[in-house]
């Protein structure tokens, strides 16, 4: 029988884990971190994302686990109300839903752990790649076990060591801004409705919504050169001053549940290559992609499809060669790359237009007085540009 060994059970890795589990190819998915309970993990599912899910059968895990669906997203400018988008955008789509991605990588592992052939080993780093002729053959643990392998994934996120000890580049993106993350005490108000809320008022940006377990989330768009100052910020004061009255009297309410913030590096980029032979690097490890719009799990899910359909077919063959394995490798990157390639670019182009209004005070002051004539305008542009960051840019099918 062949193996696999996943490095990485975030999103990318615990799904691959689990579709190669039922496949009957042995798997064993390795994890550095003792528990998922990380200060951040994306939370918003796209349609992509649930239909990733949905080809998986796996939308039962969800309802087993905390989740909730948005209902609209408002942006503010300056305190003024610019548009609303009701979620779903169409009676076909499944709305996005914010879920708790500690406990769907827990039910993720607990249903692939009913399978002989995965193996969780949890709490110990990939040290070193194994390698046999130049080709990649298993990885060497940091407590000295050595495990063989016919195909090393790694879905170890933006700062893959994976990716590192593979010696494989990853080309970093201009990046503007970095995040600050917080969480806030909700409120009866703020449950009426589940409202994604982006808010740009002079250059301060920043956007917030009911997370799946409860509490508020605020995400604080931090401008290159402002991380040095931080942490001196009287932040319940400073996010109040540039919330609309409605969010202002809450936060000054609950100033005292104000957590404190936790700096986000951005990473955007992707690797020119992503595979070697006998390794192929998948999600944040292959294309690290900036937060707008919830993008990282969702492509993630996206990537998992595509390479099950290549992979699995080869990993189950009788006759198994590794020539047919690394054969596969390029044809994934090939799959996925351009829709990786465009979904960048939109994010690049929504950060480019608040960081415009952010830096322009005059284009403010435009858009505030023409706001009853530019509203639908810039509402249907919002939405094109959201059509492919929720859909994906062409329809992926599983088919194994």
């Amino acid at each position: 029988m062949s193996q696999v060994v996943i490095v990485g059970a975030g999103p990318t890795g615990a799904t691959l884990a689990l579709l190669f589990a039922k496949c009957g190819i042995a798997v064993k998915l390795i994890e550095a971190s003792r528990n998922f309970r990380r200060i951040f993990r994306g939370e918003g599912l796209m349609p992509s994302g649930l239909d990733a899910l949905e080809q998986m059968g796996l939308l039962p895990i969800l309802e087993r686990i905390p989740h909730h669906a948005l209902d609209a997203w408002e942006f503010f400018l300056d305190n003024q109300l610019l548009f609303r988008v009701e979620e779903p955008f169409a009676i076909s789509e499944k709305p996005t839903t914010l879920v708790s991605q500690p406990a769907l990588l827990e039910a993720l592992i607990a249903e692939a752990s009913t399978y002989a052939n995965f193996e969780f080993i949890q709490s110990v780093a990939v040290q070193d790649l194994l390698w046999q002729e130049q080709r990649v053959s298993g990885v060497k643990l940091n407590n000295e076990r050595c495990i063989d392998a016919d195909l090393v994934i790694g879905a170890d996120g933006r700062n893959s060591i994976v990716r590192q000890r593979a010696n494989l580049l990853l080309q970093h993106y201009d990046k503007t801004f970095d995040v600050l993350w917080f969480k806030v005490a909700n409120s009866p108000d703020f449950q009426i409705e589940n409202i994604f809320y982006s808010i740009l008022n002079g250059d301060r940006a920043f956007g917030l919504f009911a997370g799946s377990e409860g509490n508020l989330q605020l995400g604080w768009s931090l401008s290159q050169g402002g991380a040095n100052d931080w942490r001196e910020v009287d932040w319940p004061g400073m996010l109040a001053s540039a919330s609309p009255p409605f969010l202002a009297e809450h936060l000054q309410q609950y100033a005292q549940t104000i957590e404190r913030p936790v700096l986000l590096s951005v990473v955007v980029g992707r690797c020119p290559r992503w595979y070697v032979p006998g390794l192929l690097l998948l999600g944040d490890a292959a294309h690290p992609m900036s937060p707008i719009r919830a993008q990282g799990i969702n492509m993630a899910l996206r990537d998992v499809i595509v390479a099950a359909n290549h992979l699995v077919p080869v990993l189950r063959s009788l006759k198994l060669e590794h020539t047919d394995i690394d054969a596969t490798l390029p044809q994934i990157q090939a799959q996925r790359e351009p829709e990786i390639v465009r979904v960048q670019r939109l994010q690049a182009q929504e950060a480019a237009q608040a960081e415009l209004l952010g830096k322009s005070p005059i284009l403010r002051w435009t858009v505030m007085k023409l706001i009853p004539v530019l509203r639908p305008i810039l509402r249907r542009s919002w939405l094109m540009r959201q059509i492919q960051l929720r859909q994906g840019i062409k329809q992926i099918q599983l088919t194994v």
